[in-house]
C-alpha cells in the first residue's frame, strides 16, 4: 500500500512537472514567436527605408513612387516655402521638386550616419547639402523618422539640426 502511495505521489509530481514544462515551453514559444514577428517587422521597415534613401541618393523617382504611400503624411519643419504638413505623395513630390528647382538641382543627400529601428518606425541621421548661384549654401543634419506599413512609408517627420539655416536658404 505504501508503494502504491509513493507511486501515485511520484506520478502526480511527474505530471505537474510536465505540465509546468509545457506551460513554460508554450510561454517561451509565444515569446519567441512575438520576438521573431517583431524582428521581421523591423527588418522589413529597415529594408523599405534603406531602399527609399538609396532611391533618394540616386534620384530614382520610379522607385520612390512605389515606396511612398499615396496618402503619406510628411511633416517638414521650419518657417519657409517648403515647411508644413504634406498630406499626399503628390504634395511631397511637389515639395521636393520645388526644393530641387530652388536649389538649382544641387540638393543632395550626402551622408546617412545612423539608422535606428523601433517596430515599424525608423529614425535616420542624414546630412543634406545644397547651393545656389547667388552664393547661398546649406549644409545641415536632419533626423528623419519614417513609419512603414505594408511595404510603404506612410508617415515622415523631419527634424532639423539648424532650422535657421534651412529657413534662410529656402526663404519664404
Amino acid at each position: 500500500m505504501k508503494t502504491i502511495k509513493i507511486a501515485i505521489v511520484l506520478l502526480i509530481i511527474s505530471v505537474s512537472t510536465t505540465k509546468g514544462q509545457l506551460a513554460t515551453s508554450t510561454i517561451m514559444n509565444q515569446s519567441t514567436s512575438k520576438t521573431l514577428i517583431e524582428n521581421k517587422m523591423e527588418n522589413h521597415a529597415l529594408q523599405v527605408v534603406t531602399d527609399f534613401l538609396t532611391a533618394v541618393q540616386k534620384g530614382d523617382h520610379t522607385k520612390l513612387a512605389t515606396i511612398i504611400h499615396p496618402a503619406i503624411e510628411w511633416d517638414q519643419p521650419g518657417n519657409n516655402r517648403f515647411s508644413g504638413i504634406k498630406k499626399s505623395a503628390t504634395e511631397v513630390f511637389q515639395m521636393v521638386g520645388g526644393m530641387f528647382h530652388y536649389s538649382e538641382n544641387t540638393l543632395a543627400l550626402t551622408k546617412i550616419d545612423v539608422i535606428a529601428i523601433n517596430g515599424n518606425s525608423v529614425a535616420c541621421l542624414l546630412h543634406w547639402k545644397a547651393a545656389q548661384q547667388v552664393g547661398k549654401t546649406m549644409s545641415v543634419d536632419n533626423i528623419d523618422v519614417y513609419t512603414v506599413e505594408n511595404g510603404q512609408i506612410t508617415k515622415a517627420k523631419i527634424y532639423s539640426a539648424d532650422l535657421a539655416q534651412e529657413n534662410g536658404f529656402w526663404g519664404n
